[in-house]
This record gives C-alpha cells, structure tokens and sequence, in this order.
C-alpha cells in the first residue's frame, strides 16, 4: 500500500508501539528473533506465535498460555492491544467468512451421507444372514432330492446274475405269472365250451353263454399279455430315466451349492460395500467437521504479517529515513539502531589473546568524573581491521551502566584479567631485580640503610607488580629502590 505514516528521525520506539502506518493499516513492532513470515491467526501454533504471546504477556495483554498456540485468548489479547494503541484489530476476511459457510453446508450433508451409509450397513448384515439361509435350505432341498433318486436308482439296478433290472425282472414275472393265468382260464373255458358243445342235452343258451366266456378268457388273456408288456415296456423307461434323474438330482446340489455361495459372496460383498461407503462417510464427515472447526477458530482476530515486525532487542532509536509519506510501501523503509552504547577500542597484540567476550569491563575518566561498566562483546580474530593499525586488535565493549553522557569522550577501559582476592604488597616493576643465583629482589630502604629483600613475584597491573618476600620483611610505606644515577664529575652515586 502507500505509506500513510513515519517516524521521526531519532525518534525512541518501545514494544508494542507504532512503527509506522500503511494504507490505513499499523505496523506495529514487538520484541523476538523470529522474523514475521506468515499471518498469525487462531488455529495455528509454533515458536513465532509463542514469541507473540510473550510479547503480549509484557505489555500487559494476558494471552493465556504462552504454549505457542494461537487460540482465542490469544485473538482477544491482540484486540485489546490494537485498541489500546487507537486500532481496530484486523478480523476475519470474507474469504474466510466463505469457506467457514461451505465447510458449514458440506458438513451438513456429509453428516446426511454418514447416516444413510450406516443405515445400508445395518441392513446388509441381516441380508447377509438371510441369504446364508436361504442358501442352506436349497442345499438341504437338493441333497433330499439327491438321496431319493439315489434310492430310485437302486430299486431300477440291474440284477448282476442276469443283468436285467430288478424292476423290470419284476415286471416280467408278473406279465409271465398274468399271461400263464390268462392262458390256464382260456384253457378252462375251451374244455367247458367243448363239454357243452358235446354234450346235446344242453340247451342252446348255455351253448351261447359257454362261447362268450371263452370270448371273455380269450380277450383276458390278451389284456394280460398287452397289459405285462407295457408294464414291462414302462419299467425298462423308468430304469433308463431313474440314471437321468439321479445325474440331474446330483446337478441339482452342485448347482445349489455354487448357487447358494455367489448369493452369499455377493450379499457379503455388499456388505463389505456398504460398510466400506459407511466408513468413508465416517471418515469425509469427521474430515470436514475438523476442517470446519479450524475454520471457526481462525475467525478470530488475527495479526496480519505485514502488521508486525520483530526485533531482537527493544527500545530502537529511528536512525535513517529511506521512505516518504504518501509513497509505495516497497523497498527499504527505515534503519533503526538499539539504545545501547558502543566503545570502540584495541588491545596490543600480547594482550588481546587474554581478552574474551563476555569479560566485564570498568569505564572511567578522572578528570570528567566519569565511571561506568560495561562488557566485552567482540573481539578481533586479526589485528589491523576496523581501522586500528596492523600491530592493534580491534574490540567492543558494550556499555552496560553510565550516569553521564559519554558519547565522543576519549575513556580508559580496565579488563580484569585475574585477582589477588584481596590486599597485597606492591612495588613498582622497575624495583624488582634478577639476583646471580636466579631469584627476584628488592631493594629496601631500612634505617637509612640500603639492603636486599629476596622476593616472590606476583600479578602485575598498571607498572605495579605483586611482591611476597622470600626472606627478610616487608611494611608498607618503605622506600625501594626503582633505579640508579649516574655519577657526575665524581659525584656519590
């Protein structure tokens, strides 16, 4: 957008204050080292919304949790921090109001969906049952089938001395047993007739009446021989349709068989369908209402990320101006600095390796009356560089505690390298000597007289050295010996 709003130059900016404004929107400023790479907003969490959080607990805005989760406390303590600062915090946009209304209609009608899939899994697994059953009861329809027509096919074997069906043997003996009766009456009737006929006492009528029987006993004996045949005829058919029948009866149970376990396979697959259709509808209406309650969370209040910038170190001071009002929002906009006071200096080269970072700092100057400490925050890998000369380390010393301005003061810096922990007797290193025997002396002044004091040399500072005598003693306020004159002209030395 186009800026609305800067800063002056030099101007102090503390956490939680207006860095500037565009296009009618804050840039705010908090304290963090994480940059702002993405919109804060409820729902989402991580080490940039915990910095968030911190942020907020320090100006005062109680965010709930500092957990790193942007959740509705968090929404409520970034309105009241908008508002306090005169803003109006920035809520959900309408694409968001828009998927929240779509999530809201699709999770309706995958709830409908979920109900309808459990309702066809629940009947699938009765139909499943009752197919099983209905798939038995054929079985056990066939299999009857099956071991009556094995019995009727016993019933037409053929007798295995005379390879004949029983059934039609059967048959054959009562055709020969109702043709040999038939042809004994016919016999009978023949003689009776002949008798009567013989015999001329007898009236004509019984004549008549003799050759209608043999008539009778004729047609009997034909019936009964036509009658055996087709008995005999039936049941050599029946003995050939009795195999037919058993082969179809046995087609019969493997077809019922195989009948009954497709019916079964594809009602268990239907089931397995439905319960699978019931599953997914599960799992999409789960899905959504967790897509929908994220959606809801995020329609809180948010911070957007070009809303918010982080520094590592607050309050800042305004050092430079690139931008102007009422121009595009792009490019470098400002330069600021923190408040803390810097001291450039060196250290010769057989003293920087004894200086580190981190090592406390005294900072004075007699003649102002300047005290101050600080604390080493860098020191040079190389001499000559930040430009000190080539037989100089480079090193920063950042000012901790100043109660007077000392910004363009020439200061003298002490680093404690080591301590006596304590009083000790010092001479000036120009007083201490080697003796031939190898050890350090002093000379001391002792009742008007010179002598020699064999001492054990200690930590030295500012042309001062510490000294513990060896022999003999030592009391503060002697005179020692720290050099010679030459004699003049026969002079006393």
């Amino acid at each position: 957008g186009l800026i609305a709003s800067l800063p002056l130059r030099n101007t102090q900016i503390a956490e939680g204050e207006l860095l500037f404004s565009a296009s009618g929107r804050p840039v705010f400023v908090l304290m963090g080292k994480i940059p702002a790479y993405r919109d804060l907003a409820p729902g989402i969490s991580g080490d940039d919304v915990r910095q968030l959080e911190v942020g907020l607990k320090r100006l005062g805005f109680d965010p709930g949790p500092l957990d790193g989760s942007y959740d509705q406390q968090t929404s409520a303590a970034v309105a009241k921090w908008y508002k306090a600062k005169g803003w109006e915090p920035f809520g959900p946009t309408r694409e968001q109001l828009t998927t929240h209304l779509t999530l809201e209609k699709d999770w309706g009608e995958a709830n409908k969906n979920k109900m309808a899939a459990a309702a066809l899994a629940a009947a699938a697994d009765p139909g499943v049952e009752s197919t099983r059953a209905t798939a038995e009861h054929n079985n056990r329809a066939a299999a009857t089938e099956f071991v009556a027509k094995t019995t009727e096919r016993r019933k037409f074997a053929a007798d295995s001395a005379q390879d004949i069906p029983q059934i039609v043997a059967s048959e054959r003996a009562k055709a020969e047993y109702a043709n040999a009766a038939a042809a004994a009456e016919l016999r009978a009737q023949i003689a009776e007739r002949a008798l009567i006929a013989l015999d001329p006492r007898q009236p004509e009528t019984a004549r008549a009446a003799a050759d209608a029987k043999l008539d009778v006993a004729r047609a009997a004996a034909a019936k009964a021989n036509l009658e055996g045949e087709l008995a005999i005829q039936a049941a050599k058919s029946d003995a050939t349709m009795s195999a037919e029948r058993l082969q179809l009866a046995e087609t019969a149970v493997r077809s019922a068989r195989l009948e009954g376990e497709k019916a079964v396979r594809a009602a268990v697959d239907a089931q397995a369908i439905a319960e699978l259709d019931a599953r997914l509808a599960t799992d999409r209406a789960h899905r959504l209402g967790a897509d929908l309650e994220a959606a809801r969370r995020k329609l809180g209040v948010q911070v957007p990320v070009d809303e918010i910038v982080f520094i590592a170190a607050l309050p800042v001071r305004v050092e430079e101006i690139k931008a102007v009002v009422g121009g595009t929002a792009t490019g470098p906009l400002m330069t600021v600095t923190d408040n803390q006071l810097a001291i450039d200096s060196s250290l010769a080269l057989d003293q920087a390796p004894l200086v580190k970072p981190g090592m406390e700092v005294a900072i004075d100057e007699q003649a102002l009356g300047i005290k101050a400490t600080g604390v080493v925050e860098m020191v040079a890998s190389s001499p000559g560089t930040r430009g000190v000369d080539g037989y100089h380390v480079y090193f920063e010393v950042r000012v901790k505690e100043t109660l007077t301005r000392i910004e363009g003061v020439s200061l003298r810096l002490t680093i404690p390298i080591q301590s006596t922990k304590g009083d000790v007797t010092a001479v000036p290193v120009s007083a201490l000597s080697l003796a031939a025997d190898g050890t350090s002396r002093i000379q001391v002044q002792n009742k008007g007289a010179l002598e020699y004091v064999v001492v054990t040399p200690g930590l030295s500072a500012d042309g001062f050295v510490e000294v513990t005598p060896v022999r003999g003693t030592l009391a503060p306020g002697q005179f020692v010996v720290v050099g010679y004159k030459n004699p003049e002209k026969g002079g006393a030395q």
